[in-house]
């Protein structure tokens, strides 16, 4: 089983920033990648970032020149880090991740989600 534990959300004044982490752990072979979601009120969730185990990122137009996403594959750990935040950046943060628990099986594991609001 896999479990996904993030931290780092909080309340934060608009231009600040956070950073966000996200550790998976349980019994698995590997990562495949690993990401960040985010669900408004009223609004559909939608990607923020994203890494592969590779190294390679995406990012949400939003995200750009904001944030950046990496992966401490060690630790099997994920990093959202956040500057310029905005008003509109306040959302549930959710971690993604894409995981082979063994040489057949491939699944997609989520968060519980940690909440980031950005607000004078």
């Amino acid at each position: 089983q896999v479990q996904l534990v993030e931290s780092g959300g909080g309340l934060v004044q608009p231009g600040g920033s956070l950073r966000l982490s996200c550790t998976a752990s349980g019994s698995f072979l590997s990562i495949a990648g690993m990401g960040w979601h985010r669900q408004a009120p009223g609004k559909q969730r939608e990607l923020v970032a994203g890494i592969a185990i590779g190294g390679s990122t995406d990012y949400a137009d939003s995200a750009k020149g904001r944030f950046t996403i990496s992966l401490d594959s060690a630790k099997n750990t994920v990093y959202l880090q956040m500057s310029s935040l905005k008003p509109e950046d306040t959302a549930v943060y959710y971690c993604k991740a894409l995981i082979h628990e063994n040489w057949a099986k491939m699944n997609d594991y989520w968060g519980q989600g940690t909440q980031v609001t950005v607000s004078s």
